[in-house]
């Protein structure tokens, strides 16, 4: 829609460009970004107005504002991870999902807010603060939420946007971007996601290119897309998929950007939901829209089959043991020597490196460092990490079984329940929080598989509930064509912002009725 008003005239790339710059000023108290490049943004907001005058716009996302989680080199900007071991970090080059972008002509507003080095599941254990859910602020939970006392005051009764990209999620979902990059190692893009009620899709493993994106765990890891519509998600996929020669594990073949076709009829469509999926802790709210999803495809002339995905039960354990051993990996290149934060500390060369590491890496991290060290360990390693990837094997095959037996897409919950409140979700351990909040997503990453999280419908408290896809590797098209069927019909409301609706934003996506909850 915006893109077509840029076409026509009504809008111009440095108007729009200076609205979302004044809104993220006016929801600065969501703390969604870190870094604001006002100046970079307006100077291609600028350039890109020159190319619409001379009709030479360079696609269909020219002048279109944008965020990038901070944890994806930019060039000129500053990218923190949100860590004190990267404050004032400058890279000297963009990743090649940034470079993407650019080359398109969309407009880098800034980079948004993560939990420290993307381990975490609530964006709230990053150095520069907790991120905090737009829709803590919207008219829908407001309504539904009742103060527990006269003093406690609305400042208190904020939820989480969950994470780690729940800096990305929050400035999709107030309205600062038109699309934001996330990271998602184990489900850190669909999570944030179905908490803030906007579109989150991890593609394929080695379908995006990940040269530039700060490694978490480099056999898992894939740049998400978040978006306010499937469409809009399906349109930045186009942009960034393809070979890249910096990256050894991107594909080969070339990919053909596609547009997706309005599904009319499902009758030929098979959806699989696996039992395994039942989790413990499931709210009885999500297991209910789950039914309804199921009943939705099923009255729609889908055939609709219950699957097994047996190694499921140990997909949480498994991933743990090889997120950790490779992040113990990837995090020994920052020692103070090259780049980052370097302590004082100057009586040896190994107390420099410990020091510097004490004081850059939060808690979150050094423990994870330690547990992958452990499990790497001469007498641990064939009793951990080995036996993990032989089960990481096994949970592969589970899919690969399924998608053979005729099954199209797989239909599960996103999360176990809406968003928690900040002072509920910080009275358990991060480790804990993260076990229970990655465990219906992670399995798609240790499979490769690509998933999509769709905004269904508000929950109770009236806050955002997602149910997530997946499809079959490399098949985004089918995935992404059956996620705009399904969000077609659930009509997901759009957040109504006080903060938002004080601009004039006729370019915003018109609002939406709520008929499926």
């Amino acid at each position: 829609q915006v893109s077509t008003a840029l076409k026509e005239g009504r809008v111009t790339p440095t108007e729009l460009c200076q609205q979302c710059l004044s809104l993220i000023k006016s929801t600065k108290f969501l703390n969604a970004y870190i870094t604001i490049a006002e100046e970079t943004a307006l100077k291609q907001a600028e350039a890109s107005e020159e190319r619409y005058k001379r009709g030479q716009p360079l696609g269909v996302l020219d002048g279109i504002p944008i965020a990038v989680k901070d944890n994806f080199n930019t060039a000129g900007i500053e990218t923190t991870c949100s860590s004190n071991m990267l404050r004032g970090y400058i890279s000297p080059y963009n990743a090649t999902v940034v470079q993407k972008l650019l080359d398109q002509g969309a407009v880098l507003l800034g980079k948004t807010n993560l939990d420290e080095f993307a381990m975490g599941s609530g964006s709230t254990d990053g150095v520069f603060g907790p991120v905090r859910n737009p829709w803590s602020y919207s008219r829908q939970y407001k309504e539904k939420s009742v103060p527990k006392s006269h003093s406690e005051d609305k400042e208190s009764n904020w939820v989480i946007t969950g994470g780690s990209s729940g800096g990305s999620a929050a400035a999709v979902s107030s309205f600062t971007c038109f699309a934001a990059l996330g990271s998602d190692t184990g489900g850190s893009t669909r999570n944030p996601a179905a908490h803030c009620g906007v579109v989150g899709l991890k593609p394929t493993y080695g379908l995006i290119s990940r040269h530039g994106l700060i490694p978490l765990v480099n056999s898992m890891d894939v740049p998400g897309i978040l978006t306010r519509c499937v469409d809009d998600a399906a349109v930045v996929l186009g942009s960034l998929a393809g070979h890249d020669p910096k990256d050894s594990t991107t594909i080969q073949d070339s990919f053909k950007p596609f547009e997706l076709p309005n599904l009319t009829d499902v009758s030929k469509l098979s959806i699989g939901i696996p039992k395994e999926y039942h989790a413990p802790g499931l709210s009885g709210e999500i297991l209910g829209l789950w039914s309804k999803a199921a009943e939705l495809f099923r009255n729609a002339g889908a055939k609709v089959v219950e699957v097994s995905l047996p190694h499921t039960h140990y997909s949480i354990v498994c991933y743990h043991v090889l997120c950790t051993a490779e992040v113990a990996s990837n995090m020994a290149r920052f020692d103070g020597l090259e780049y980052g934060h370097r302590s004082d500390m100057n009586e040896s060369t190994e107390s420099m490196y410990a020091a510097t590491r004490r004081e850059g890496f939060n808690d979150v991290v050094r423990g994870r460092i330690l547990s992958g060290n452990y499990f790497l360990l001469k007498q641990n390693y064939e009793k951990y990490f080995v036996k993990a990837q032989k089960v990481r094997r096994l949970i592969a095959n589970d899919f690969v079984k399924v998608f053979r037996s005729g099954v199209d897409v797989l239909l599960t919950p996103t999360t176990l329940s809406d968003a928690a409140p900040y002072k509920e979700f910080i009275k358990e351990d991060n480790r804990t929080r993260s076990a229970q909040n990655d465990i219906l997503t992670q399995a798609a990453n240790m499979a490769g598989l690509p998933a999509i999280n769709v905004p269904t419908a508000l929950s109770e408290r009236g806050l955002p509930v997602g149910l997530q896809f997946i499809g079959r590797s490399f098949q985004e098209q089918q995935l992404l064509t059956v996620a705009k069927w399904f969000e077609k019909q659930v009509q997901f409301p759009m957040i109504q912002l006080e903060e938002v609706k004080r601009h004039d934003h006729d370019v915003f996506q018109h609002e939406k009725s709520a008929s499926f909850s």
